[in-house]
This record gives structure tokens, C-alpha cells and sequence, in this order.
């Protein structure tokens, strides 16, 4: 399987046909502006040393400071954070804010780490990094594994070594060290206005059958905002494997569940299964909320949604695209979906700066009118040039940076 960042260079080959960009810009927009790779040596609580590689990603910054996550994963490698850091200049360009992309990660399974070991690393991956951190130069936030509290223990840390005290060196904190509103739930409430928007044009019934693989942020909840739209959410995953039941699963009951088992099997009234059985299950909606590459040329002949709405980064390869493409069965693309996340981001650094505090009912008005308008332009242009919702998309964003590129 190619690995994320020559999936990435396709999709952006692919952009540059349908869109006729000049040769020069897609050049410049095939390679990062920088990208670091650092050691960090923390002290285990053993008292042995043990050195973590770690990683950032400055892809581009045309628009504005670096933006994108840190993600902690024992597979996280310099391919993947460079492919995640490419897509987020586009979702940024997407979204219409001023925001380049960026991303950063440690190759290190947190499970495996004490809440001392991971704040040392943690603030390790900081120190390492302070130079080119900051909040008109790059701005990192949560991605998979990571949480309010490590962005907390990294803000601390940067206020330490540099003396700002503004907190805008970082975003997705908890709301008593400088968060926003909303910013836990952003990326699934962001998809669901996505979703309500392309909902008419993809011919989808009033409530739809939604599978969703994935149970972490992103996937929880958009499990519960789905549901408490009244649409039946028959089947879920986490990382172990999922749950199904065609009537509908009960969000609530199945959060507690988790919480009290630490696993989703074993759910009442409901069928377990694996994650790739997840993905081919008959639903009206099929929304992949995991890691990369999950919808791939082995099991895209075999998906049986009527159309896939891309909550997670990547999800599927360019070989699934085009048999999906074939078998007619739509992709709302990855930067427009979960483009939510860094839309609340880019508030909370916004209210870091101006020092506010908005309220999360403003959060959401602001969050639901930007990505109506986003879902109207790309649908627009999707049909101006009869391509797919992720050519569309990738062409608006691309569009948006060459002409802002000196």
C-alpha cells in the first residue's frame, strides 16, 4: 500500500489536471517548507532515559501561521505527518481562514506511558521545537491521542521558555487555560452541518442508517450528534473492533458501556464485529472517523453505503476513489468534513488574541455559516466542472493559495 504522502501527491496531480494550475505553484505545493525531525530523551519513571523521535511539518504558510495537530502513534512516521500536514494547508485554504498547514507527532504509544512520562514528553516535544512555535508563526493542537491537557502542559511550557503569556501557541485547551467553546465537539457538529448541506443533493432519506468507524473524539460524538438528530446509528468501532444492531444503537447507553468496560464488545442487544466488517455493512451513510487508508482497493468493491462522509484525515486511497467513483457512490471529501476542528481552532486562537471569550451557542453560529458557505462553493464548482466533491475541493482551496502565492 503506497504510504500517505504519495496518496496525498496523487490527489494533488489529480487537482492540477481538473483545475489547469500553472506548473510552477503545483511544484512549490508538492514540498514542504520545512520539515523537523528532533529527539526527545525523557526521563522514564524508572529513572532510565528513553528517546522518543518526534516530528514537525511546516507544509506551507501562504495564508497565514502553520496549523495542524500533534498526534501521538506508535505507526506515526515522517510520510504520514508530511501527507497530514499537506491536506491541512488545504483544508485551512478550504475552510477560508487565514491559517497555513502544518502538523507534528512522536512516534510512541501513550498507552504505554504514566501521565509523568507523557507530560515529559510532552513538554520535551515543546522545548525541542520553541524556535519556530509561536502564535503568529505555528500553532499546533490535538490530533489522535493527544488532549486538552497535553495542550495545557505545551502552552505552559512555551510561556516558560518564552514569556508569552497569550496561550495562542496553541489550541484545543482545556476552557480554564485560555479553550474555546465547543472546541471537543467541533469536528463531528462541524460535519453534521456539512452533511445537512450536501444531504438534498445526494438524493439521502430524511433519517438516514449511519455506520461509523472510529470512537475517538471526532467519532463519539458524531455517534451522539447523528443520533440526537434522529438518525439510527447501527453500527460504530473503536481500535478493538465494533458493534452492530440494524434497529439503531442507544449513543448514550453505549458511552457508558465504554466507560465502565474500556471496550465497546459486549454491548447489549448488539452484534460485535471487526472494524473492516464495519465498513462494508448496508447503510445509508458511512462515516470512516479512524486512521488512513482505510477504504483501500481491497475492500472498495465491497463497501455498501450509499455515500461515504471523510471524518478522519485520508481515509481512503486514490484506488478506492476511482472504484468508488465507478461504482457511483459519492465521497464527501476529508477537508471540507472535518474542517470543523480547525475552524474552532482558529476562534480559539482568535479569542486568545483579542482576549475574549465567546459563547458556545456563537461558536457554532459562526462555525455553521462558514461551512454552509463552503459546502455551497464547492458544490458550485463540483458542478462547473463535473468533477468529484474532493477534486472541487482541493481546486477551491488550491485556488485560494495561488492567488495569495507571491
Amino acid at each position: 500500500m503506497k504510504n500517505p504522502f504519495d496518496n496525498a501527491m496523487s490527489q494533488l496531480d489529480q487537482a492540477a489536471r481538473a483545475g489547469n494550475f500553472g506548473h510552477a505553484f503545483i511544484s512549490r505545493m508538492k514540498v514542504p517548507d520545512r520539515d523537523i525531525r528532533i529527539s526527545i530523551p525523557v526521563e522514564m519513571d524508572d529513572g532510565s532515559i528513553k528517546i522518543f523521535e518526534g516530528y514537525r511539518v511546516e507544509y506551507n504558510n501562504t495564508l497565514g501561521p502553520y496549523k495542524g495537530g500533534i498526534r501521538y502513534h506508535p505507526d506515526t512516521d515522517i510520510n504520514e505527518i508530511k501527507a497530514l500536514a499537506f491536506w491541512m494547508t488545504l483544508k485551512c485554504a478550504a475552510a477560508g481562514i487565514p491559517m497555513g498547514g502544518g502538523k507534528g507527532g512522536v512516534t510512541v504509544d501513550p498507552k504505554n506511558l504514566s501521565k509523568g512520562e507523557l507530560e515529559r514528553l510532552s513538554r520535551g516535544w515543546v522545548r525541542r521545537l520553541a524556535d519556530v512555535l509561536g502564535p503568529r508563526k505555528d500553532v499546533p493542537a490535538p490530533d489522535v491521542n493527544t488532549t486538552p491537557e497535553i495542550m495545557a502542559w505545551i502552552a505552559d511550557e512555551f510561556e516558560k521558555i518564552t514569556g508569552d503569556k497569550t496561550k495562542a501557541v496553541i489550541t484545543g485547551k482545556p476552557i480554564d487555560k485560555g479553550g474555546s467553546e465547543g472546541r471537543n465537539t467541533s469536528t463531528a457538529q462541524g460535519a453534521f452541518y456539512v452533511f445537512e448541506k450536501f444531504k438534498k443533493e445526494l438524493g439521502l432519506p430524511e433519517k438516514c442508517a449511519v455506520a461509523i468507524q472510529g470512537f475517538g473524539n471526532a467519532g463519539s460524538f458524531a455517534g451522539v450528534v447523528f443520533s440526537r438528530a434522529g438518525h439510527k446509528v447501527v453500527a460504530i468501532s473503536d481500535s478493538k473492533g465494533g458493534v452492530y444492531n440494524p434497529l439503531g444503537l442507544d449513543m448514550d447507553k453505549l458511552l457508558e458501556h465504554k466507560k465502565s468496560t474500556g471496550t465497546l464488545s459486549g454491548f447489549s442487544g448488539a452484534k460485535n464485529i471487526s472494524n473492516m466488517e464495519l465498513l462494508e455493512i448496508e447503510c445509508d451513510l458511512l462515516i470512516p472517523a479512524a486512521l488512513e487508508n482505510q477504504i483501500n482497493e481491497t475492500n472498495a468493491e465491497k463497501i455498501k453505503a450509499k455515500v461515504v462522509l471523510e471524518l478522519a484525515n485520508g481515509p481512503t486511497t486514490p484506488e478506492a476513489d476511482e472504484i468508488l467513483f465507478k461504482r457511483d457512490v459519492p465521497i464527501v471529501p476529508d477537508i471540507l468534513v472535518n474542517s470543523g476542528g480547525v475552524i474552532v481552532s482558529y476562534f480559539e486562537w482568535e479569542q486568545n488574541l483579542k482576549k475574549e471569550h465567546w459563547s458556545e451557542k456563537e461558536v457554532f453560529d459562526k462555525l455553521k455559516k462558514m461551512l454552509e458557505e463552503n459546502s455551497e462553493k464547492i458544490l458550485k464548482k463540483s458542478k462547473e466542472l463535473k468533477t468529484t466533491f474532493r477534486m472541487s475541493a482541493f481546486i477551491v482551496a488550491l485556488e485560494r493559495i495561488e492567488e495569495k502565492m507571491i
